[in-house]
């Protein structure tokens, strides 16, 4: 079920996999995993998008009370978004790979392998989606204010409990999360279907505007190809369902922007 949530620009789509419900403000997605240990949230979104958790916890009569942890797939500013409020209000643990442990906590001093400026002017459809996110608050995040627990690769015991697959590349700790008895593998933005900088759609990685080492990150997409058959649940853009090898395929020969 697709909800609209009080604002054009948002929508909250349940069972996008078994257990797993989709959040989106400005088409950048977090995830609600539903388990017996509780509700995961993977990926906090931007700071306009938490009275619109709140009502999506409503939706699935959950309350805060209910989130168990945050896992950051990285620590850019559009994914910490909430993540401090949360667990300043709610007390959940905050988990991100170490290596994204200082850009949690400064999520706006990222390495990124070109220039930022000129990507508006030369793709207007990415210029766009920027300023939603900016009207969703992208400009005003605040990292956390201690350093988060580790999150490392491999089996978990976090609610839900993915396997961990590290995907270097777009940061130094980027990290997608396997549901193996969901069909489902949550990829952050290691490989999305909407490139937010240029506005492009299909699989892909994000622009070299906000990836710090465009090459990593095409060969981490190895790790996803090994994967199977899966829903695709991206940082940014639509869901995608098929083998992921040919999801890895077609990011693949879009190569890097």
């Amino acid at each position: 079920m697709v909800l609209g949530l009080a604002s054009p620009d948002v929508t909250f789509t349940q069972s996008i996999a078994p257990g797993i419900h989709r959040l989106t403000q400005a088409h950048t997605n977090t995830y609600l995993v539903e388990s017996e240990q509780g509700l995961l949230l993977v990926d906090a979104g931007l700071p306009n998008t938490y009275p619109h958790l709140l009502n999506a916890l409503r939706q699935l009569r959950r309350t805060p009370a209910d989130l168990r942890a945050i896992v950051l797939t990285h620590a850019h500013f559009d994914h910490v978004g909430m993540a401090r409020r949360l667990q300043e209000e709610v007390g959940c643990s905050v988990h991100v790979h170490l290596a994204d442990a200082y850009l949690a906590l400064h999520p706006y001093r990222y390495r990124h392998e070109r220039p930022r400026l000129g990507y508006p002017l030369r793709y207007p459809k990415g210029a766009a989606q920027l300023l939603r996110m900016a009207r969703a608050g992208a400009l005003r995040v605040r990292g956390l204010d201690r350093i988060p627990e580790g999150l490392p690769a491999g089996p978990s015991e976090l609610p839900g409990r993915p396997n961990v697959v590290l995907t270097q590349g777009h940061t130094a700790g980027h990290c997608a999360l396997d549901f193996p008895d969901r069909g489902a593998t949550i990829t952050g933005d290691a490989l999305v279907t909407l490139d937010p900088y240029t506005g492009h759609e299909g699989p892909r990685i994000i622009a070299g505007a906000a990836t710090a080492d465009s090459p990593r990150a095409l060969r981490s997409l190895a790790a996803i190809a090994e994967l199977g058959r899966r829903t695709m649940l991206p940082g940014h853009g639509a869901a995608w369902t098929g083998e992921l090898s040919d999801a890895v395929a077609a990011a693949r020969a879009a190569g890097r922007s």
